[in-house]
Parts: C-alpha cells; sequence; structure tokens
C-alpha cells in the first residue's frame, strides 16, 4: 500500500484463503478457510516495520498479524499460532529462548528448471568445487554479495553470531543471536527474505531448498530452545548446575510431537531428500550430548547455556510454525511430566518408536491422525494445513521425472 495510506492508518485486508494457498499458487476447498472466503484485517507489528536497504525506490516492508475482523488472532496463522504457544509458556511463569542457525546455497542463475543448480562464478573467475567447506577465505569471491547483506541486516537491526561457509558447494550458515521466540522467528523471516533480494541485485539466485544437490549435505534451521523463569534464571539447570526435572521433561515432549510434527518441519517433497540422506540431518526422535547424529543434540555448554537443539527442520521450514511446534511439545512433555527415552551416544541403531516419517505422504497421514496436534493447534488449522500440503503433493505426483524417463523407459 502506499505510504500515505499506511500512516493514515488505513487498514489493509486479506482473503482468509491466502493463508492456506499453497506453494503453486492454489486453494484447498474454501470448507478448509470457511465458504464465504471473508477477509481477514492485516495488522502492522509496530517493531517489524522497516525500510528496505536494497531497493533503489524508498520502499518499506511491515510484518503483519492475521487477526479477525472480531479483533482475535486467525487461527490459520502461524505468527498467531507461535505467539499462543508463548503465552501458554507466560501463564507458567515462563519464558521460552530460542535461536535459529539457517543454512542456505548460493547459486548462478537458473533459467532452466531440468538442469543442476550450479556454483556463481566468484571474484577469480571460477566456480566453486567443493574445497571450501569452512575455509577462512570461502566466501571472497562472493564478497561484494556478502557485504550488502551484512550492510542490509544491519539495517534491518537484525544482529548476527557468526557466518560461515558450511559442507555444501557454495553452502553457508547465519547463526542468529538468541532471544524472544515471535522475535527470531521475524528475524528468521526477514534474513531469508533479504538474501534471496540482494542475490538477485548480484545476478545470484539463494536457495534455502532442504536438499537443492545431490550427493550433497542438505540445508537445515537447526532450532536451539531453554527456558527461563522471572528471574531469567535457565530453568534447564538447578542451584547445582545439574540437569532439572524440567529439563527431563522437555525432552520428553519433544520426542513425544516429532514424529507426529514431521510434516510441520519438513514440510515440502524436498525435505525428505535431506532427511532420508541423514549426513547430519538426523531423522529420528533419540536425544544426545553433543551427538549431531541425534534429532535432539544437547550441545556442549556451561549450566547456564544448557539448552535443546532440535536439527530435524529444514531451511525450507515455515520458522514461525517450526519454533511454535517445537516449543509446543515441549510445553507438552513439562505439563504432562513427560520421561524421555535414554541418551544414545557413538554408533547408533535407532528403535522403531523413535523413527520418523521418511516422506511428505507418511508425514501427512501421521498428522492426520495426530490428536496431539488438534490439541495443541486446532482443528482448523491442522485440516487447513493438510489440504493445502496434499495438493502440493499431488501436483509433484502429477510429473514424470527425469530419473524416470532415464532409467525405466527401457525396462521391460
Amino acid at each position: 500500500m502506499t505510504a500515505e495510506g499506511f500512516l493514515e492508518g488505513r487498514r489493509l485486508q486479506l482473503a482468509r484463503g491466502v493463508l492456506l494457498q499453497c506453494i503453486m499458487g492454489g486453494y484447498p476447498a474454501a470448507r478448509f478457510y470457511g465458504s464465504d472466503d471473508g477477509d481477514l484485517a492485516l495488522i502492522a507489528e509496530p517493531s517489524q516495520i522497516h525500510r528496505l536497504q536494497w531497493s533503489d525506490d524508498p520502499r518499506a516492508l511491515a510484518i503483519c498479524d492475521a487477526d479477525e475482523l472480531s479483533g482475535e488472532s486467525s487461527n490459520l496463522s502461524t505468527r498467531g499460532q507461535l505467539k499462543k504457544v508463548i503465552a501458554r509458556y507466560a501463564a507458567l511463569g515462563l519464558t521460552p529462548v530460542v535461536a535459529t542457525e539457517l543454512e542456505f546455497f548460493v547459486f548462478a542463475p537458473n533459467t532452466d528448471p531440468t538442469q543442476a543448480f550450479r556454483p556463481p562464478v566468484g571474484l577469480d573467475g571460477r566456480r566453486e568445487d567443493g574445497q571450501s567447506a569452512f575455509s577462512v577465505s570461502s566466501n571472497n569471491g562472493l564478497r561484494p554479495f556478502f557485504n550488502e547483506v551484512y550492510k542490509c541486516m544491519a539495517a534491518l537491526g537484525l544482529p548476527r553470531d557468526t557466518f560461515m561457509h558450511e559442507m555444501g558447494v557454495s553452502q553457508f550458515e547465519i547463526n542468529l543471536l538468541h532471544g524472544d521466540p515471535l522475535l527470531l522467528a521475524d528475524q528468521t523471516f526477514l534474513f531469508k527474505h533479504l538474501l534471496k533480494e540482494v542475490a538477485l541485485k548480484h545476478g545470484l539466485t539463494v536457495v534455502c531448498m532442504a536438499k537443492p544437490l545431490a550427493h550433497t549435505p542438505g540445508s537445515s534451521m537447526h532450532i536451539h530452545q531453554s527456558i527461563v523463569d522471572s528471574s531469567g534464571k535457565n530453568v534447564f539447570s538447578d542451584e547445582q548446575g545439574e540437569p532439572t526435572a524440567m529439563f527431563r521433561h522437555f525432552i520428553g515432549g519433544q520426542q513425544a510431537g516429532m514424529a507426529d510434527f514431521t510434516a510441520l518441519f519438513a514440510p515440502n517433497v524436498n525435505s525428505y531428500q535431506r532427511l532420508c540422506h541423514p549426513y547430519a540431518s538426523p531423522n529420528n526422535a533419540c536425544w544426545s550430548h553433543d551427538n549431531r547424529a541425534a534429532g535432539l543434540r544437547i550441545p556442549a555448554s556451561s549450566p547456564v547455556a544448557r539448552r535443546v537443539e532440535n536439527r530435524l527442520p529444514g531451511a525450507d521450514a515455515n520458522p514461525y510454525l517450526a519454533i511454535a511446534a517445537s516449543l509446543a511439545a515441549g510445553l507438552h512433555g513439562i505439563e504432562h511430566e513427560l520421561e524421555p527415552s535414554e541418551a544414545i551416544q557413538g554408533e547408533f541403531e535407532v528403535p522403531d518408536n523413535l523413527s520418523l516419517p521418511c516422506t511428505l505422504h507418511a508425514a501427512l497421514e501421521r498428522l492426520k491422525r495426530s490428536q496431539l496436534a488438534r490439541e495443541l493447534f486446532g482443528q482448523e488449522f491442522i485440516e487447513g494445513y493438510i489440504a493445502s500440503k496434499t495438493m502440493e503433493l499431488t501436483s509433484f505426483f502429477d510429473e514424470i521425472t527425469p530419473w524416470e524417463r532415464r532409467v525405466l523407459a527401457a525396462q521391460a
């Protein structure tokens, strides 16, 4: 909308169905969002109105809540769902603290989707060949791009902790500073938007698919989680620095919800390419002290920083929904005093009861059967989400892949 209209306080409205729009642009049946497809009000968050540094023309972006016209948050809003989870913690005198680690690839433009992604040509005139993981000079070939990314982050108030080159060819990771879950979800969303916009200015393509390259590690969005009480003390550690019962119960809740919520953490067909080739991308609900093969990892830290890292979500996950689902599962464990399994270390076999769905179809079927998901997020949201994702899965199955033509065409 125009700056004048925004400053005058003009209300912006949006059809409810847009919140269930699938990634191809279509919509599930109207019964999932109300047969009238009435409007929602978009209410700007005052602290999340940003001048877009990368835009040549004066432009701003405002993150909004999607509220019903009667004033309450829409059940279909993932940002609203996260706010409800945070409020449930607050009712117990608790405040969750999270941080996200986001991985992404920087590629040359890909005008033909039948061709594989390629790394861009760097300042040295060459394409990266995969030998730059964790190198101190690995992003030098993309220095102009990253310099503008850093400037735009500062302009949007996005504090950054560490940036590094990851394992994949032209793959990078940023660690955002820990803090309020809603703020971190906003920051993760803004950062992904910023990356893609700045990349276009530099003739590049940023890809946040979970698995854009074969034979290469995928991209995650690990979520680090802890909880503090009203005094700011981490409730996962006692006065002697030892793990508390609440810490155990939080892990127990995470384990109880991971299989049911896999479709929320891994929302696309491609998500399972990452999970089914699990190099540091575990598709299990095991937990461990500092073992990257576990879906729930307890990083080595001091007692004050004791936290649980959920390693299941991919870079393609909705940050609001992934954080909401992870925190809701942990709170469920605390409220019901759920005990976790035994911690695993070293090489291990995943028990059947801690294995997770390995396809989007299986994950959606698990979500359909989940009473826990309906209890925590409401029937309207879960049924609408499943309807939208089922449309996407059906669209995928409507296409025949190059592998099928290459391998199966000659079969008798």
